[in-house]
């Protein structure tokens, strides 16, 4: 594998000149360099006019090796060829070098140039490039190649310190200013002056550095390059290999990406969340380009409004930042009615509500970057859970939330800094153990969780945030705006119809669900089980009329419904009627059997449930149309029937619904979430319907 290495652009505020006076002191041999053994000039040219000087060298190395792979490799030292075209006209140093020892086995090459700042003449850029490919060392090229990588790394860092090394040399020996080359006089003529436009300058002081103003910043390098100093000011310290990785990919990004380039601290974050694989980092991120043009999310926060509904009853928002001045925000958790809010706006508002959220801590991170004058890439999260109980453990809104930090992860990665979890409550680890798998590793490694008050002592929230800060429902002193939350109304949930219709939708489905039961044709669902003691979950709301649902088992498998029931009639496109699993001619007991008790629900309340399976098989989850008398479970659709059901709106009822199997294993965490509405918060009624025979549970809330 071809390792590379891209610099960015470091620029030396000092004459083109003066710094090739630097540069030269460094041969035949470097002190500050251990490894540069020494160098002999093997041959040397000078233009008819004088303005090119190209000169080659032969350079020893000794690379800081085990002396055993030394000893394996048969040698003591490397040989390097360096050849340097010096142009004092064009006021430019072209450098280039390949090794001459293993050259067979090895190719090494770098590439290096000095060059007058395009923006400032009496400036000075130098940029580098190299390329190693280890084709074959002795069985050890894995070895080798992480010691060449470590060796050459360590000689970029010094780069910049050995040329002000012999530039305060040079100012020591009074030497501050060098005029610029210029052509030889012609006979009898006067020679022409230097040009004055390079006046002396001083040279700074030993460990004398750029100030952290902006204005003393070159942001804009040459043709859109980054700069070192931008580096260090806007995106933090890198190692050299780590800003080749942010160079070369975003020089890609230039190159191939035809829409809008993300700036350089998102591209970082990418980098980060691979541990700078480049290939790995540009298919994130690619992956993530392609998903916000698709959806628009750079106008988001420009376009987007948010409902009455998640103002109202969604409890959180930003407030001041920590004490790295990152940007703070503050999600009141256990307040907030998790089923009212998947309910009445849904899963698509709600992640456009993260997403939200998310653009703008990005933009305030940018905004705390220049007023603290320091790099700022992430934000830090306060979570208070006091009030969660097993009413936030409700499977539909779990399923929610882990395809909403499926979204984040892809898309915003390396964006949380710290999260803070405060008053975690003893149901905290069941939401822990579903939600944990899908974060990130490094992702929850910046997780605190205080239990109780501990938060408010040594080690707690102090330790982040300013006392002054502290919101006053945690015991601080500052007044917080965030929203409370509480109970959403039932009169604003909505039908799963409403909640598939959002346009530029970012999810590909919705975890709900919508049928319509008719008299004489109910709705019947197949889940097809091949592990006994699995684990049938449902959630469903009774949006209109009674109904009445079953479970039914079967060995056999349903024969798929025919597409046109009224055909034989002679009725055409009267409207959708639902198509039956349980076939006519079956035997309730002898072909299949019922394996739950009959629940009558009622139009308005919502029925939680699940079911062990005793067998693998086929399940029927049948929902029926419940009159008084009730008929047979076993009730087969009748024309009659469903021609009325076509026109009598009375006979009509209508729910929404979600289910999922779980393997047994994970039967008993998710069996919480199914107890939801016996908790305080909601503050609903509850009756239970409980089979004891077949190991299910059901919860109705009215």
């Amino acid at each position: 594998m071809v390792q590379e290495y891209q610099s960015p652009v470091r620029v030396y505020k000092h004459p083109f000149e003066l710094i090739m006076a630097a540069y030269v002191r460094r041969f035949p041999k470097c002190p500050l360099i251990p490894v540069f053994v020494d160098s002999e000039i093997i041959s040397e040219s000078l233009s008819k006019d004088g303005s090119t000087l190209v000169t080659e060298r032969r350079c020893v190395i000794d690379i800081d090796a085990p002396r055993l792979l030394k000893r394996i490799a048969g040698v003591d030292y490397l040989y390097f060829i360096q050849k340097n075209t010096l142009n004092h006209r064009d006021r430019t140093l072209h450098i280039e070098v390949h090794n001459e020892t293993f050259s067979s086995r090895v190719i090494v090459r770098e590439c290096c140039n000095y060059s007058v700042h395009p923006e400032n003449e009496d400036w000075t850029c130098f940029e580098q490039t190299a390329s190693l490919d280890m084709k074959s060392f002795f069985g050890f090229e894995s070895t080798a190649e992480k010691i060449a990588m470590k060796q050459y790394a360590s000689s970029i860092k010094k780069g910049k310190e050995i040329i002000e090394y012999y530039l305060r040399e040079l100012e020591e020996e009074g030497v501050t200013y060098i005029p610029r080359w210029t052509p030889p006089a012609v006979s009898g003529t006067a020679r022409p002056q230097a040009l004055p436009c390079s006046a002396a300058r001083s040279i700074p002081v030993n460990g004398a550095k750029d100030t952290a103003c902006p204005s003393d910043l070159v942001v804009g390098s040459p043709d859109d390059k980054l700069d070192a100093d931008y580096i260090r000011r806007y995106l933090g310290d890198l190692t050299p290999l780590q800003e080749s990785c942010l160079i070369r990919l975003r020089q890609w990004l230039q190159e191939n990406n035809k829409g809008k380039i993300p700036k350089d601290q998102h591209v970082l974050r990418f980098l980060r969340a691979r541990d700078f694989n480049l290939d790995k980092a540009r298919e994130l991120l690619c992956q993530s380009l392609t998903w916000r043009k698709q959806h628009k999310v750079d106008f988001l926060l420009d376009t987007w409004e948010r409902p009455q509904h998640l103002q109202d009853y969604y409890a959180g928002g930003w407030h001041h930042h920590d004490r790295d001045g990152r940007p703070l925000y503050i999600l009141r958790l256990g307040q907030m009615d998790t089923k009212g809010l998947v309910r009445a706006l849904g899963e698509e508002m709600l992640l456009r509500q993260v997403l939200s959220i998310n653009e703008e801590g990005l933009r305030r991170c940018e905004e705390n970057t220049r007023v603290f004058g320091r790099p700022i890439s992430c934000w830090t999260c306060l979570v208070d859970l006091e009030g969660l109980n097993m009413r936030h453990l409700w499977r539909p809104g779990v399923k929610a939330l882990l395809r909403i930090i499926e979204v984040v992860e892809a898309n915003y990665p390396e964006t949380l800094g710290r999260l803070l979890i405060v008053r975690a409550p003893r149901v905290f680890p069941v939401l822990w153990t579903l939600v944990s798998p899908l974060i990130d590793e490094n992702t929850r490694k910046k997780f605190l969780v205080y239990a109780g008050n501990d938060y408010q002592g040594p080690g707690g929230l102090v330790d982040y945030i300013d006392k002054e800060i502290i919101p006053d429902f945690l015991g601080g002193d500052c007044m917080c705006d965030v929203p409370e939350g509480g109970m959403v109304p039932k009169s604003l949930y909505r039908t799963a119809e409403e909640l598939e219709s959002e346009e530029n939708r970012l999810l590909t489905d919705s975890i709900y669900k919508s049928a319509s039961i008719f008299k004489g044709a109910p709705y019947e669902m197949l889940i097809e089980i091949t592990e006994a003691s699995s684990v049938i979950t449902w959630d469903f709301d009774v949006s209109k009329g009674d109904v009445i649902f079953n479970i039914y088992h079967s060995k056999r498998a349903p024969q798929a419904p025919k597409k046109d029931t009224l055909g034989a009639h002679g009725i055409t496109s009267l409207g959708a009627v639902n198509a039956q699993l349980i076939d006519r001619s079956w035997v309730l007991g002898k072909d299949y059997s019922m394996v739950e008790k009959a629940l009558t629900c009622r139009e308005g309340e919502s029925v939680q449930g699940s079911h062990v399976t005793r067998w693998p098989g086929f399940y029927i989850l049948q929902w029926r149309f419940h009159s008084s008398p009730a008929g047979s479970a076993s009730s087969l659709p009748r024309v009659d029937d469903v021609l009325a059901s076509l026109q009598v709106s009375s006979h009509k009822c209508k729910i929404m619904y979600y289910t999922e199997v779980l393997a047994s294993h994970d039967f008993r965490g998710s069996m919480t979430s199914l107890e939801s509405s016996h908790s305080g918060f909601s503050q609903l009624s509850a009756a239970t319907t409980s089979s004891s025979q077949s190991h299910a549970s059901s919860t109705i809330s009215r």
